[in-house]
Protein backbone atom coordinates (compact mmCIF):
# COMPACT_ATOMS: atom_id res chain seq x y z
CA UNK A 1 0.00 0.00 0.00
CA UNK A 2 2.83 2.36 0.90
CA UNK A 3 4.55 1.67 -2.43
CA UNK A 4 1.35 2.34 -4.35
CA UNK A 5 0.84 5.59 -2.46
CA UNK A 6 4.40 6.72 -3.19
CA UNK A 7 4.00 5.81 -6.88
CA UNK A 8 0.78 7.82 -7.03
CA UNK A 9 2.43 10.79 -5.30
CA UNK A 10 5.37 10.65 -7.72
CA UNK A 11 3.05 10.63 -10.75
CA UNK A 12 1.04 13.51 -9.29
CA UNK A 13 4.16 15.63 -8.77
CA UNK A 14 5.42 14.75 -12.27
CA UNK A 15 2.09 15.96 -13.68
CA UNK A 16 2.33 19.29 -11.85
CA UNK A 17 5.91 19.67 -13.10
CA UNK A 18 4.65 19.20 -16.63
CA UNK A 19 1.94 21.87 -16.26
CA UNK A 20 4.44 24.38 -14.86
CA UNK A 21 7.08 23.68 -17.52
CA UNK A 22 4.60 23.70 -20.40
CA UNK A 23 3.06 27.02 -19.40
CA UNK A 24 6.54 28.55 -19.38
CA UNK A 25 7.20 27.63 -23.03
CA UNK A 26 3.92 27.26 -24.91
CA UNK A 27 2.95 30.94 -25.13
CA UNK A 28 5.69 31.75 -27.63
CA UNK A 29 3.80 29.79 -30.29
CA UNK A 30 0.44 31.31 -29.33
CA UNK A 31 1.71 34.91 -29.05
CA UNK A 32 0.29 36.13 -32.40
CA UNK A 33 -3.16 34.76 -31.58
CA UNK A 34 -3.12 36.30 -28.09
CA UNK A 35 -1.94 39.63 -29.51
CA UNK A 36 -4.85 39.76 -31.97
CA UNK A 37 -7.27 39.06 -29.13
CA UNK A 38 -5.88 41.97 -27.07
CA UNK A 39 -5.38 44.20 -30.13
CA UNK A 40 -1.67 44.68 -29.45
CA UNK A 41 1.50 43.86 -31.45
CA UNK A 42 2.73 40.27 -31.14
CA UNK A 43 5.99 41.42 -29.54
CA UNK A 44 4.03 42.97 -26.66
CA UNK A 45 2.90 39.54 -25.48
CA UNK A 46 6.52 38.89 -24.52
CA UNK A 47 5.91 40.82 -21.29
CA UNK A 48 3.46 38.13 -20.15
CA UNK A 49 5.93 35.37 -20.98
CA UNK A 50 8.70 37.16 -19.09
CA UNK A 51 6.40 37.95 -16.13
CA UNK A 52 5.71 34.25 -15.61
CA UNK A 53 9.40 33.35 -15.71
CA UNK A 54 10.26 36.22 -13.36
CA UNK A 55 7.65 35.05 -10.84
CA UNK A 56 9.04 31.51 -10.97
CA UNK A 57 12.62 32.68 -10.46
CA UNK A 58 11.72 35.13 -7.68
CA UNK A 59 9.49 32.92 -5.54
CA UNK A 60 11.13 29.49 -5.75
CA UNK A 61 13.68 30.57 -3.07
CA UNK A 62 10.77 31.30 -0.72
CA UNK A 63 9.31 27.79 -1.04
CA UNK A 64 11.67 26.16 1.46
CA UNK A 65 10.91 28.67 4.21
CA UNK A 66 7.15 28.41 3.59
CA UNK A 67 7.38 24.64 3.75
CA UNK A 68 9.11 24.80 7.12
CA UNK A 69 6.47 27.19 8.42
CA UNK A 70 3.32 25.57 7.02
CA UNK A 71 4.27 22.02 6.07
CA UNK A 72 4.63 20.28 2.71
CA UNK A 73 0.98 19.27 2.45
CA UNK A 74 -0.49 22.74 2.97
CA UNK A 75 1.97 24.50 0.65
CA UNK A 76 1.72 21.93 -2.17
CA UNK A 77 -2.10 21.80 -2.19
CA UNK A 78 -2.32 25.61 -2.00
CA UNK A 79 0.18 25.95 -4.86
CA UNK A 80 -1.83 23.67 -7.17
CA UNK A 81 -5.00 25.61 -6.29
CA UNK A 82 -3.36 29.00 -6.97
CA UNK A 83 -1.94 27.77 -10.29
CA UNK A 84 -5.33 26.35 -11.35
CA UNK A 85 -7.39 29.42 -10.43
CA UNK A 86 -4.86 31.72 -12.10
CA UNK A 87 -5.01 29.56 -15.24
CA UNK A 88 -8.79 29.87 -15.35
CA UNK A 89 -8.62 33.65 -14.94
CA UNK A 90 -5.90 33.91 -17.63
CA UNK A 91 -8.30 32.24 -20.08
CA UNK A 92 -10.89 34.96 -19.48
CA UNK A 93 -8.50 37.93 -19.55
CA UNK A 94 -9.62 40.85 -21.70
CA UNK A 95 -6.53 43.07 -21.65
CA UNK A 96 -2.78 42.48 -21.79
CA UNK A 97 -2.08 44.14 -18.37
CA UNK A 98 -4.74 41.97 -16.73
CA UNK A 99 -3.32 38.88 -18.44
CA UNK A 100 0.22 39.75 -17.34
CA UNK A 101 -0.76 40.19 -13.68
CA UNK A 102 -2.53 36.84 -13.72
CA UNK A 103 0.52 35.23 -15.28
CA UNK A 104 2.54 36.51 -12.30
CA UNK A 105 0.03 34.86 -9.93
CA UNK A 106 0.24 31.67 -11.98
CA UNK A 107 4.03 31.81 -11.75
CA UNK A 108 3.88 32.18 -7.96
CA UNK A 109 1.75 29.03 -7.81
CA UNK A 110 4.19 27.22 -10.08
CA UNK A 111 7.17 28.39 -8.00
CA UNK A 112 5.68 26.75 -4.92
CA UNK A 113 4.35 23.69 -6.75
CA UNK A 114 7.58 22.41 -8.31
CA UNK A 115 10.14 22.35 -5.45
CA UNK A 116 7.62 21.49 -2.74
CA UNK A 117 6.20 18.63 -4.82
CA UNK A 118 9.66 17.18 -5.32
CA UNK A 119 10.39 17.58 -1.60
CA UNK A 120 7.23 15.60 -0.80
CA UNK A 121 8.53 12.74 -2.97
CA UNK A 122 12.11 12.87 -1.67
CA UNK A 123 10.99 12.76 1.96
CA UNK A 124 9.01 9.58 1.31
CA UNK A 125 11.64 7.88 -0.86
CA UNK A 126 14.44 5.68 0.44
CA UNK A 127 17.96 6.07 -0.94
CA UNK A 128 17.57 2.75 -2.77
CA UNK A 129 14.49 4.03 -4.66
CA UNK A 130 15.69 7.55 -5.42
CA UNK A 131 16.84 6.71 -8.96
CA UNK A 132 13.38 5.42 -9.79
CA UNK A 133 11.62 8.46 -8.29
CA UNK A 134 13.83 11.07 -9.97
CA UNK A 135 13.48 9.22 -13.27
CA UNK A 136 9.75 9.89 -13.16
CA UNK A 137 10.23 13.51 -12.08
CA UNK A 138 12.68 14.22 -14.91
CA UNK A 139 10.42 13.65 -17.93
CA UNK A 140 8.28 16.84 -17.59
CA UNK A 141 11.35 19.09 -17.96
CA UNK A 142 12.31 17.12 -21.07
CA UNK A 143 8.89 16.79 -22.65
CA UNK A 144 7.40 20.25 -22.08
CA UNK A 145 9.86 22.24 -24.27
CA UNK A 146 9.54 19.57 -26.97
CA UNK A 147 5.74 19.43 -26.88
CA UNK A 148 5.16 23.19 -26.54
CA UNK A 149 5.62 24.19 -30.23
CA UNK A 150 3.41 21.32 -31.42
CA UNK A 151 0.66 21.77 -28.80
CA UNK A 152 0.70 25.55 -29.13
CA UNK A 153 0.34 25.34 -32.89
CA UNK A 154 -2.36 22.68 -32.61
CA UNK A 155 -4.46 24.64 -30.10
CA UNK A 156 -4.19 27.98 -31.88
CA UNK A 157 -4.88 26.37 -35.27
CA UNK A 158 -7.89 24.24 -34.34
CA UNK A 159 -9.18 26.02 -31.22
CA UNK A 160 -8.45 29.36 -29.49
CA UNK A 161 -5.60 30.41 -27.21
CA UNK A 162 -7.66 30.38 -23.94
CA UNK A 163 -7.74 26.58 -24.21
CA UNK A 164 -4.03 26.60 -23.35
CA UNK A 165 -5.09 27.65 -19.86
CA UNK A 166 -8.51 25.99 -19.66
CA UNK A 167 -6.87 22.59 -20.04
CA UNK A 168 -5.07 23.24 -16.74
CA UNK A 169 -8.36 23.55 -14.85
CA UNK A 170 -9.56 19.91 -14.82
CA UNK A 171 -5.96 18.76 -14.35
CA UNK A 172 -5.57 21.14 -11.42
CA UNK A 173 -8.81 20.01 -9.79
CA UNK A 174 -7.73 16.38 -10.08
CA UNK A 175 -4.32 17.41 -8.71
CA UNK A 176 -5.79 19.07 -5.62
CA UNK A 177 -7.97 16.05 -4.85
CA UNK A 178 -5.08 13.65 -5.40
CA UNK A 179 -2.77 15.77 -3.22
CA UNK A 180 -5.28 15.73 -0.36
CA UNK A 181 -5.28 11.93 -0.53
CA UNK A 182 -1.61 11.24 -1.29
CA UNK A 183 0.55 13.92 0.37
CA UNK A 184 1.35 12.98 3.98
CA UNK A 185 0.66 15.46 6.75
CA UNK A 186 3.10 15.45 9.60
CA UNK A 187 4.81 17.95 11.85
CA UNK A 188 6.57 20.98 10.40
CA UNK A 189 10.32 20.58 10.19
CA UNK A 190 11.24 23.82 12.00
CA UNK A 191 9.93 27.26 12.72
CA UNK A 192 12.61 29.68 11.55
CA UNK A 193 12.75 33.35 10.71
CA UNK A 194 12.90 34.37 7.07
CA UNK A 195 16.23 35.70 5.86
CA UNK A 196 14.73 38.83 4.32
CA UNK A 197 18.00 40.26 3.05
CA UNK A 198 18.99 36.95 1.47
CA UNK A 199 15.55 36.54 -0.10
CA UNK A 200 15.57 40.10 -1.47
CA UNK A 201 19.05 39.76 -3.00
CA UNK A 202 18.31 36.33 -4.52
CA UNK A 203 14.91 37.48 -5.76
CA UNK A 204 16.28 40.61 -7.45
CA UNK A 205 19.39 38.89 -8.78
CA UNK A 206 17.57 35.95 -10.33
CA UNK A 207 14.79 38.22 -11.56
CA UNK A 208 17.27 40.42 -13.43
CA UNK A 209 19.10 37.38 -14.85
CA UNK A 210 15.80 35.94 -16.04
CA UNK A 211 14.90 39.26 -17.63
CA UNK A 212 18.28 39.36 -19.37
CA UNK A 213 17.78 35.84 -20.68
CA UNK A 214 14.32 36.73 -22.01
CA UNK A 215 15.61 39.96 -23.54
CA UNK A 216 18.45 38.25 -25.42
CA UNK A 217 16.05 35.62 -26.76
CA UNK A 218 13.74 38.15 -28.44
CA UNK A 219 13.69 38.54 -32.22
CA UNK A 220 14.92 42.15 -31.89
CA UNK A 221 16.70 42.08 -28.54
CA UNK A 222 17.12 45.26 -26.46
CA UNK A 223 20.86 44.73 -26.13
CA UNK A 224 21.58 47.59 -23.74
CA UNK A 225 18.71 46.70 -21.39
CA UNK A 226 19.66 43.02 -21.56
CA UNK A 227 23.31 43.78 -20.81
CA UNK A 228 22.38 46.01 -17.85
CA UNK A 229 20.07 43.31 -16.53
CA UNK A 230 22.79 40.67 -16.90
CA UNK A 231 25.48 42.74 -15.16
CA UNK A 232 23.17 43.87 -12.36
CA UNK A 233 21.80 40.36 -11.94
CA UNK A 234 25.28 38.86 -11.67
CA UNK A 235 26.31 41.55 -9.17
CA UNK A 236 23.26 41.04 -6.95
CA UNK A 237 23.55 37.25 -7.16
CA UNK A 238 27.21 37.57 -6.10
CA UNK A 239 26.21 39.75 -3.14
CA UNK A 240 23.52 37.21 -2.27
CA UNK A 241 26.09 34.42 -2.27
CA UNK A 242 28.38 36.38 0.07
CA UNK A 243 25.49 37.07 2.41
CA UNK A 244 24.27 33.46 2.41
CA UNK A 245 27.77 32.21 3.27
CA UNK A 246 28.29 34.67 6.13
CA UNK A 247 24.88 34.87 7.81
CA UNK A 248 23.91 32.56 10.67
CA UNK A 249 20.38 31.91 9.38
CA UNK A 250 20.60 31.89 5.56
CA UNK A 251 17.72 31.46 3.14
CA UNK A 252 19.58 28.30 2.09
CA UNK A 253 23.04 26.98 2.91
CA UNK A 254 25.54 27.30 0.05
CA UNK A 255 28.03 25.07 1.87
CA UNK A 256 26.24 22.13 0.26
CA UNK A 257 28.29 22.92 -2.87
CA UNK A 258 31.19 21.31 -1.02
CA UNK A 259 29.36 18.02 -1.54
CA UNK A 260 30.76 16.54 -4.75
CA UNK A 261 27.58 14.84 -5.91
CA UNK A 262 25.49 17.98 -5.45
CA UNK A 263 28.08 20.22 -7.11
CA UNK A 264 28.38 18.13 -10.27
CA UNK A 265 24.64 18.59 -10.91
CA UNK A 266 24.41 22.28 -10.21
CA UNK A 267 27.68 23.56 -11.66
CA UNK A 268 28.60 21.69 -14.84
CA UNK A 269 25.20 20.01 -14.85
CA UNK A 270 23.50 23.39 -15.19
CA UNK A 271 25.41 24.01 -18.41
CA UNK A 272 24.33 20.59 -19.69
CA UNK A 273 20.73 21.48 -18.81
CA UNK A 274 20.64 24.85 -20.58
CA UNK A 275 22.26 23.50 -23.77
CA UNK A 276 19.77 20.62 -23.88
CA UNK A 277 16.85 23.02 -23.35
CA UNK A 278 18.15 25.30 -26.11
CA UNK A 279 17.86 22.57 -28.74
CA UNK A 280 14.02 22.30 -29.11
CA UNK A 281 13.86 26.08 -29.56
CA UNK A 282 16.61 26.05 -32.18
CA UNK A 283 15.23 23.00 -33.98
CA UNK A 284 11.77 24.54 -34.31
CA UNK A 285 13.28 27.62 -35.96
CA UNK A 286 15.69 25.57 -38.08
CA UNK A 287 13.02 23.34 -39.60
CA UNK A 288 10.72 26.30 -40.37
CA UNK A 289 13.04 29.22 -41.19
CA UNK A 290 15.91 27.28 -42.80
CA UNK A 291 14.29 24.18 -44.28
CA UNK A 292 10.86 25.67 -45.01
CA UNK A 293 8.76 23.18 -43.06
CA UNK A 294 5.31 24.07 -41.72
CA UNK A 295 4.85 24.57 -37.94
CA UNK A 296 2.90 21.31 -37.67
CA UNK A 297 5.57 19.40 -39.62
CA UNK A 298 8.35 20.86 -37.49
CA UNK A 299 6.49 20.23 -34.23
CA UNK A 300 5.65 16.66 -35.20
CA UNK A 301 9.26 15.76 -35.99
CA UNK A 302 10.56 17.44 -32.84
CA UNK A 303 8.26 15.15 -30.84
CA UNK A 304 10.66 12.35 -31.83
CA UNK A 305 12.94 13.77 -29.12
CA UNK A 306 10.37 12.67 -26.56
CA UNK A 307 10.11 9.22 -28.14
CA UNK A 308 13.85 8.94 -27.53
CA UNK A 309 13.29 10.15 -23.96
CA UNK A 310 10.75 7.39 -23.34
CA UNK A 311 12.97 4.74 -24.90
CA UNK A 312 15.84 5.79 -22.64
CA UNK A 313 13.64 5.60 -19.54
CA UNK A 314 13.33 1.87 -20.10
CA UNK A 315 17.09 1.49 -19.67
CA UNK A 316 18.37 4.42 -17.55
CA UNK A 317 18.02 2.72 -14.17
CA UNK A 318 19.74 -0.44 -15.45
CA UNK A 319 22.55 1.64 -16.94
CA UNK A 320 23.15 3.46 -13.66
CA UNK A 321 23.09 0.19 -11.72
CA UNK A 322 25.43 -1.55 -14.17
CA UNK A 323 27.95 1.21 -14.96
CA UNK A 324 27.64 3.81 -12.18
CA UNK A 325 27.02 7.55 -12.38
CA UNK A 326 30.43 8.68 -13.60
CA UNK A 327 30.50 6.51 -16.71
CA UNK A 328 26.83 7.15 -17.54
CA UNK A 329 27.32 10.91 -17.20
CA UNK A 330 30.39 10.78 -19.43
CA UNK A 331 28.64 8.74 -22.12
CA UNK A 332 25.40 10.75 -22.11
CA UNK A 333 27.18 14.11 -22.21
CA UNK A 334 29.43 13.02 -25.08
CA UNK A 335 26.39 11.59 -26.85
CA UNK A 336 24.51 14.87 -26.48
CA UNK A 337 27.46 16.80 -27.90
CA UNK A 338 27.74 14.41 -30.86
CA UNK A 339 24.01 14.75 -31.58
CA UNK A 340 24.35 18.56 -31.67
CA UNK A 341 27.29 18.41 -34.05
CA UNK A 342 25.50 15.91 -36.30
CA UNK A 343 22.53 18.28 -36.43
CA UNK A 344 24.94 20.85 -37.88
CA UNK A 345 25.19 18.59 -40.95
CA UNK A 346 21.43 18.44 -41.67
CA UNK A 347 20.14 20.31 -44.71
CA UNK A 348 17.37 20.05 -47.32
CA UNK A 349 19.06 17.05 -48.90
CA UNK A 350 19.01 15.04 -45.66
CA UNK A 351 16.33 12.30 -45.73
CA UNK A 352 13.57 12.77 -43.16
CA UNK A 353 14.22 9.29 -41.76
CA UNK A 354 17.82 10.28 -41.03
CA UNK A 355 16.58 13.41 -39.22
CA UNK A 356 14.15 11.30 -37.20
CA UNK A 357 16.91 8.83 -36.28
CA UNK A 358 19.17 11.70 -35.20
CA UNK A 359 16.47 13.27 -33.03
CA UNK A 360 15.70 9.88 -31.49
CA UNK A 361 19.39 9.48 -30.58
CA UNK A 362 19.42 13.02 -29.19
CA UNK A 363 16.34 12.25 -27.08
CA UNK A 364 18.01 9.17 -25.62
CA UNK A 365 21.19 10.99 -24.62
CA UNK A 366 19.40 14.01 -23.15
CA UNK A 367 17.07 11.79 -21.12
CA UNK A 368 19.83 9.62 -19.67
CA UNK A 369 21.92 12.68 -18.84
CA UNK A 370 19.04 14.58 -17.26
CA UNK A 371 18.08 11.65 -15.05
CA UNK A 372 21.66 10.92 -13.98
CA UNK A 373 22.43 14.56 -13.14
CA UNK A 374 19.17 15.11 -11.26
CA UNK A 375 19.47 11.87 -9.28
CA UNK A 376 23.06 12.12 -8.09
CA UNK A 377 22.34 15.59 -6.68
CA UNK A 378 20.62 14.06 -3.65
CA UNK A 379 22.89 11.04 -3.17
CA UNK A 380 24.72 12.46 -0.14
CA UNK A 381 22.01 14.71 1.30
CA UNK A 382 20.50 13.69 4.64
CA UNK A 383 16.92 14.30 5.75
CA UNK A 384 17.82 17.35 7.87
CA UNK A 385 19.34 19.14 4.86
CA UNK A 386 16.68 18.09 2.35
CA UNK A 387 14.39 21.15 2.48
CA UNK A 388 17.19 23.69 2.05
CA UNK A 389 19.04 21.64 -0.56
CA UNK A 390 15.88 20.98 -2.57
CA UNK A 391 15.05 24.71 -2.61
CA UNK A 392 18.58 25.62 -3.70
CA UNK A 393 18.50 22.93 -6.40
CA UNK A 394 15.18 24.22 -7.76
CA UNK A 395 16.49 27.80 -7.76
CA UNK A 396 19.63 26.92 -9.70
CA UNK A 397 17.73 24.72 -12.16
CA UNK A 398 15.16 27.45 -12.84
CA UNK A 399 17.95 29.95 -13.51
CA UNK A 400 19.56 27.52 -15.98
CA UNK A 401 16.22 26.84 -17.68
CA UNK A 402 15.62 30.56 -18.04
CA UNK A 403 18.84 30.88 -20.04
CA UNK A 404 18.25 27.86 -22.27
CA UNK A 405 16.35 29.73 -24.97
CA UNK A 406 18.64 32.74 -24.59
CA UNK A 407 21.72 30.60 -25.28
CA UNK A 408 20.06 29.27 -28.41
CA UNK A 409 19.14 32.75 -29.58
CA UNK A 410 22.64 34.11 -28.93
CA UNK A 411 24.18 31.16 -30.79
CA UNK A 412 21.91 31.84 -33.77
CA UNK A 413 22.92 35.50 -33.91
CA UNK A 414 26.58 34.58 -33.65
CA UNK A 415 26.05 31.97 -36.35
CA UNK A 416 25.38 34.56 -39.05
CA UNK A 417 28.74 36.41 -39.01
CA UNK A 418 30.71 33.31 -38.06
CA UNK A 419 29.01 31.35 -40.83
CA UNK A 420 30.28 33.80 -43.43
CA UNK A 421 33.76 33.63 -41.91
CA UNK A 422 33.96 29.81 -42.14
CA UNK A 423 32.19 29.56 -45.48
CA UNK A 424 28.78 28.42 -44.18
CA UNK A 425 26.64 31.00 -45.93
CA UNK A 426 22.92 31.61 -45.84
CA UNK A 427 20.29 30.80 -43.22
CA UNK A 428 21.11 27.10 -43.18
CA UNK A 429 24.81 27.85 -42.64
CA UNK A 430 24.03 30.18 -39.74
CA UNK A 431 22.03 27.43 -38.03
CA UNK A 432 24.81 24.90 -38.64
CA UNK A 433 27.32 27.16 -36.89
CA UNK A 434 24.86 27.77 -34.04
CA UNK A 435 24.39 24.04 -33.44
CA UNK A 436 28.17 23.57 -33.43
CA UNK A 437 28.59 26.40 -30.90
CA UNK A 438 26.02 24.94 -28.52
CA UNK A 439 27.75 21.58 -28.87
CA UNK A 440 31.07 23.16 -27.86
CA UNK A 441 29.42 24.72 -24.79
CA UNK A 442 27.96 21.30 -23.89
CA UNK A 443 31.53 19.98 -23.59
CA UNK A 444 32.16 22.12 -20.48
CA UNK A 445 30.38 19.74 -18.04
CA UNK A 446 32.84 17.00 -19.01
CA UNK A 447 35.57 18.79 -17.03
CA UNK A 448 33.67 18.19 -13.80
CA UNK A 449 32.40 14.73 -14.73
CA UNK A 450 35.91 13.46 -15.51
CA UNK A 451 37.08 14.54 -12.05
CA UNK A 452 34.08 12.90 -10.34
CA UNK A 453 34.92 10.04 -7.98
CA UNK A 454 34.43 6.66 -9.70
CA UNK A 455 32.19 5.50 -6.85
CA UNK A 456 30.17 8.73 -6.55
CA UNK A 457 26.49 7.98 -6.06
CA UNK A 458 27.06 4.30 -5.25
CA UNK A 459 25.05 4.68 -2.03
CA UNK A 460 21.83 5.16 -4.04
CA UNK A 461 22.52 2.46 -6.63
CA UNK A 462 20.43 -0.65 -5.94
CA UNK A 463 22.53 -3.72 -5.23
CA UNK A 464 20.92 -5.64 -8.08
CA UNK A 465 19.08 -4.68 -11.30
CA UNK A 466 15.57 -3.45 -10.68
CA UNK A 467 12.61 -2.81 -12.86
CA UNK A 468 12.96 0.65 -14.45
CA UNK A 469 10.08 3.11 -13.91
CA UNK A 470 9.93 3.85 -17.61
Amino acid sequence: MADRRLSGLTLLVAGTFFMENLDGTILATAAPSIARSFDVPSASVGVAITAYLLALAAFIPLSGWLTDRLGVRVVFISAIAIFTVASLLCAFSTTLPEFTVLRVVQGIGGAMMVPVGRLAVLRETSKADIIRAISWLTWPALFAPVAAPFLGGLITTYATWPWIFLLNVPLGIIGVIAAIVLVPGGVRARDRRLDWLGFSLVCLGLGLLTYAGSAFSEANPPLIAGAVGLIAGLALTGLAALHLIRTANPLFDLRVFRTETFRVTHAGGSIFRLTILAMPFMLALFFQDALGWSPIEAGSVILVLFVGNLAAKLATTRLLVRFGFRRVLLASTVGAVVSMWLTALVDNATPVLVVIALLFFSGVTRSVGFTAYNTIAFADIDDVQMTDVNTLASTVQQAAAGFGVAIGAIALRAGQPLGQFVGASGVVGAFHVAFALVGILALVPLIEVISLSPRAGDNIRPARPVRSPG
